[in-house]
Order: structure tokens, then sequence, then C-alpha cells
């Protein structure tokens, strides 16, 4: 099974690249990260509406080959570690590649968030973009780390 993080926007601070490609390296051979930039559009004389409907289709390319998906949203699902952990493994034992996408400046297409076999929220802190990028790496490391009993977490 892979995992791919689809994150629309600019190139993040060098410093989020490589807390990234850290927590990448880390990942067992597998169950592969990878991080996929997603161009935002250019917002012009544009409305949201026309903005998420470019980034969507965009998006909509990226998707292709993976076989869930899942769009981080600030209404999505609330998990702590450990149950994020619990529903990483159900999906091991299914297989299939998970997309987790990270919307731009104006969020995700709702299209795309109804299509999506799940939605999730990192926190109920607003985040940089960048910056929920590093977290989810880190999230999914530990993830790993709980489901394989890596002492990386340490409950209590």
């Amino acid at each position: 099974m892979k995992l791919g993080v689809l994150a629309v926007g600019h190139k993040p601070p060098a410093w989020i690249a490589a807390g990234c490609a850290e927590y990448i390296k880390r990942m067992p051979r597998e169950l592969p990260l990878s991080i996929v930039d997603i161009k935002p559009e250019a917002r012009g004389s544009k409305n949201r509406e026309q903005l998420l409907a470019a980034e969507k289709s965009r998006l909509s390319v990226a998707l292709q080959g993976y076989a869930r998906t899942v769009v981080l949203d600030e209404r999505g699902r609330d998990l702590n570690t450990v149950q994020f952990a619990g529903l990483l493994e159900a999906w091991l034992r299914v297989g299939g590649d998970t997309a987790f996408v990270i919307g731009g400046a104006d969020g995700v297409d709702e299209r795309l968030k109804r299509q999506a076999d799940d939605s999730l929220r990192l926190s109920s802190l607003t985040l940089p973009h960048a910056m929920a990028r590093l977290l989810l790496c880190e999230q999914l490391y530990r993830a790993v780390s709980i489901v394989r009993q890596h002492p990386y977490h340490r409950e209590g």
C-alpha cells in the first residue's frame, strides 16, 4: 500500500520540506509515503468557486490510481492518534493506495469532499497549509509506529 499527500500550494519553506523528508525516509518500505505538490490556481478575477473548480481538476488527475481518498478538512472527523493508527491498520488489512488531500488557501471543492472516502481534521486550530503537511507526515509515521508496536509513540 502506498500513501500520498496531495497538497495544493506553493513550495513550502525549507524546514517544512526537510521535516517531511525525514518522516518519508522513516516510513517502512512496504508503506511508502510521497508528497505531490498541486499548483494552486492564480487568483486574478476568479471567484472562490472558480478557483476551487480549477484546483479540483488538478487534484482529480493526481488522484488517479489511488483507491482511497481522504480529505483534510476543519469539519472532518476528529480522531486522536491511537484512533488514527487503528484507521490506518484497517486500511492496511483492506489494501489500496491512499491519498490525503490538503486543499489550498480556499479549501477543497465541495464535490471533491463529497466524493472522498473520508474526511479528517488535524486540529481545531487553524494551521498554515505547509504546517498541515508536516503534521500529517509525522502523524502517519506515528500511526505506523503504533501499528508495529515501535516505541516512538509513548502513551500515558
